[in-house]
């Protein structure tokens, strides 16, 4: 079913509730150029504009409904400068020269983060107190050891974690070690949307809401992309859409939309914390998401509400039912936590791909896209807006850390699409197993 862009609904999320307005936006209508154009104000076109805009080149994005409104602004807000399970040495393995730049990237993406909101004094709640991924089982210490070498050889600030040592960070005895990359850490997610719109603007780019494009031609040199009320031209293109690709039109670029599958993320706020809790929960107030496949993922806002979450498959009142089982969850992890309560729940999709490695691609001559953010996409989307700036504006490719693939659209995309969720019975049943 299309999503419905006559009137912009904000989900019911804490970011929602907590974040000032953006700026106001129009519509786009009629016919204009411009020399670069940005499909999705996300993190990635947001971030590939201000820094076509730093370079001094005319950008225009056309976002579908508002910046943020999509993964961008619905997601937990931690910023994680690692893929979700492959390790360098599985980057350069598929991609290699490219890979090695790209593993580069991945490393320094979430200081590029803070350094962007500290530089343009964007008020994102950010707190670069480091990421720790804490190993559920005693066999699984091999993944934080694995890690902490791989990530070590390219001079990443990453440390292996005891168990006494992650008991200390974390508050809880529900783990048994862990890894620590120090440059991580959480932000306001909307908030970051919203001022890098701000930012964008301010030097002189253009951002169009409630305007999504249906399609894109080559058309005498230039591309042409389609909105419902008009087209716009440019020299070159980028296309950052994600997981959300083929939900306003089934046109657009669909063998890519059909290469990830959006599967529906929930995030959970609760109440304020009491201090005493605070102060021996995840007190040094790092971002935390464990090696479950059902993920067990915490980190605190600005006003000490621990944002969690999880997920639920099947009939039923999914609220209630997620909300009594992660609240279950905290109070196993965390007993001093006492009565759990949600202030907010929501969810977003977030866009998977088969090998949980993103998908990087040129669409033809100054036209560029990606896809397959696989939970990773805060400090990773920030950090490509930077290199697709760089491809449309022709530098070299092999200074670029873009790893290029062609489009591999899943087979029966829409029947797996609706088996996705039954894969968290497969993930819960591997969770309990001793393996690495």
């Amino acid at each position: 079913m299309m999503i419905d862009t006559a009137t912009v609904r904000w989900p019911d999320s804490l970011w929602a509730a907590a974040t000032p307005p953006g700026p106001e936006l129009p519509e786009f209508a009629g016919n204009a150029e411009t020399d670069v154009i940005v499909i999705g104000g996300g993190f990635t076109g947001l971030s590939t504009a201000l820094h076509l805009r730093e370079a001094g080149v005319d950008v225009t994005i056309v976002e579908a409904m508002e910046p943020g409104w999509g993964a961008s602004g619905r997601n937990n807000g931690q910023v994680i400068p690692t893929l979700s399970r492959p390790d360098p040495e599985d980057i350069i393995a598929r991609h290699g020269a490219a890979g090695e730049r790209f593993v580069a990237l991945l490393r320094d993406s979430a200081s590029t983060l803070f350094d962007i909101t500290r530089r343009y004094q964007i008020q994102a709640e950010h707190e670069q107190t480091g990421w720790v991924q804490p190993v559920h089982s005693p066999g699984r210490i091999k993944i934080a050891e694995r890690r902490v070498r791989q990530w070590s050889k390219f001079g990443a600030a990453v440390e292996l974690l005891s168990r006494d040592q992650t008991r200390e960070m974390l508050g809880s005895d529900a783990w048994f070690g862990g890894f620590w990359n120090k440059t991580g850490g959480h932000i306001n997610p909307l908030a970051l949307a919203r001022g890098l719109a701000r930012v964008v603007l301010e030097r002189g780019g253009r951002i169009y809401a409630r305007s999504p494009a249906t399609s894109f031609e080559r058309r005498n040199g230039r591309w042409v992309v389609r909105t419902e009320k008009g087209e716009i031209s440019g020299r070159a293109l980028i296309v950052a859409s994600n997981a959300y690709t083929g939900e306003f039109s089934k046109s657009l670029m669909p063998d890519i939309a059909h290469e990830v599958m959006p599967v529906l993320s929930w995030q959970m706020a609760t109440q304020p914390l009491s201090e005493a809790a605070r102060k021996t929960i995840i007190p040094g107030r790092q971002a935390m998401s464990d090696t479950h496949g059902e993920l067990y993922f915490a980190r605190y806002d600005a006003r000490n509400r621990l944002v969690t979450g999880g997920a639920v498959i099947g009939p039923g009142n999914k609220v209630e039912r997620i909300k009594q089982r992660v609240g279950e969850r905290l109070q196993r992890l965390w007993p001093q936590i006492g009565a759990v309560e949600f202030e907010y729940v929501w969810n977003g999709y977030v866009g998977m791909t088969t090998d949980f490695l993103p998908r990087i691609h040129r669409l033809g001559p100054d036209a560029y896209g990606w896809t397959g953010c696989n939970g990773r996409a805060v400090a990773l989307a920030m950090s490509l807006g930077d290199e697709l700036s760089k491809a449309v504006r022709r530098v070299p490719e092999k200074d670029l850390a873009l790893p290029f693939t062609d489009p591999a659209p899943i087979v029966a995309h829409g029947l797996l699409r609706k088996l996705a969720p039954l894969m968290l019975m497969v993930y819960r049943r591997r969770d309990a197993r001793e393996i690495g």
